[in-house]
């Protein structure tokens, strides 16, 4: 049975018609409807099981770990890192894995994430100046640790765009409240204070020293509902057989669209946030940033809460 008439019985059956009825609309066996709409209500209990399982869980997303991050050891682990790539040929592993297997419970619908994403600042300058190869392996190391980075503050690569890395911190199910929002807030702006630490100390005197430009970057974070959507399958084959079959997920929404958009204006080696996430910062760490003025035809996009401009606030300078 196609996917299409599969979803056609759910839906009809969901608005209350008879299995019955169904069968002689669509000219199914009974027992067939049945074994469809018995199919899709034990993948939907599932997926709710999985979705409360993950929030009940204490994740590590659930723990505040500016603290806990040894930020001199990632410092340490960039140059040497960096070193080694420029020097000799290194192996370079990462990877989106771990992000499915958290977006998976929830396909096909909400939940509430913090993204971050952090964006190369003048990359296309860099591509005129360097080798491709030289290039390539910059880029690669720069994603590498900035992936570390991320996953050590308990958030996720959702993917490489390019020269820039797009993050998510798992809040939960929604509605979220502040205090849901504020750890998963305060590890993405402690994650993104601690990459530009790194670029600075770690990858940058590295550069230098090979005569290489340094890198700068620009970071946007925001936090809201998205929805998780599942487009087809990415199949993995050997001798011509598919030996494992996974849903190739990605992330819409009014939020990952803006934490992408105010990246695209900060300026570099700064971070700016939306104001869902400066609302549930408290007053010290609300002091780190500084509402941002832009003119309406810059940054004309309106809060569905209030009606109004969705402010945004920028890190105070870092010099």
């Amino acid at each position: 049975m196609v996917v299409e008439q599969r979803k056609t019985i759910v839906n009809l059956y969901n608005s209350g018609i008879n299995p019955e009825i169904i069968s002689l609309e669509l000219d199914v066996s009974q027992e067939e409807v049945m074994r469809v709409i018995e199919s899709e209500t034990n993948e939907e209990e599932r997926k709710r099981d999985a979705v409360e399982k993950l929030s009940d869980v204490p994740l590590l997303s659930k723990l505040y770990l500016d603290s806990v991050v040894n930020i001199d050891r990632a410092i340490d682990h960039a140059q040497s890192t960096m070193w080694k790539a420029l020097k000799v040929k290194s192996e370079f592993d990462i990877s989106t894995e771990e992000a499915d297997k958290i977006l998976e419970p929830y396909a096909e619908s909400k939940v509430s994430l913090v993204i971050l994403n952090i964006d190369l600042v003048e990359s296309t300058k860099l591509s005129m100046i360097l080798p491709v190869d030289k290039l390539a392996t910059i880029i690669r190391t720069f994603a590498q640790e900035m992936s570390l980075l991320i996953t050590s503050y308990g958030g996720y690569v959702l993917k490489y765009v390019g020269d820039a890395v797009l993050a998510f911190f798992i809040v939960g199910p929604p509605p979220a409240s502040n205090d849901q929002m504020y750890i998963p807030c305060m590890n993405a702006i402690s994650c993104a204070c601690s990459m530009i630490r790194v670029i600075r100390q770690g990858i940058n005197p590295i550069l230098q020293q090979s005569d290489y430009p340094e890198l700068k970057v620009r970071i946007g974070i925001d936090v809201g509902e998205n929805v998780v959507v599942q487009y087809g399958w990415d199949t993995f084959r050997q001798d011509e057989k598919i030996v494992l079959k996974k849903p190739h997920l990605d992330i819409l929404g009014y939020t990952i669209s803006i934490a992408s958009k105010i990246t695209a204006i900060a300026q570099p080696d700064q971070i700016i946030i939306g104001q869902l996430v400066y609302n549930v910062l408290e007053n010290e760490q609300r002091s780190t940033f500084s509402k941002l003025s832009i003119t309406p035809e810059a940054w004309g996009y309106v809060s569905a809460n209030t009606g109004t401009i969705y402010n945004l606030y920028s890190s105070n300078t870092w010099d």
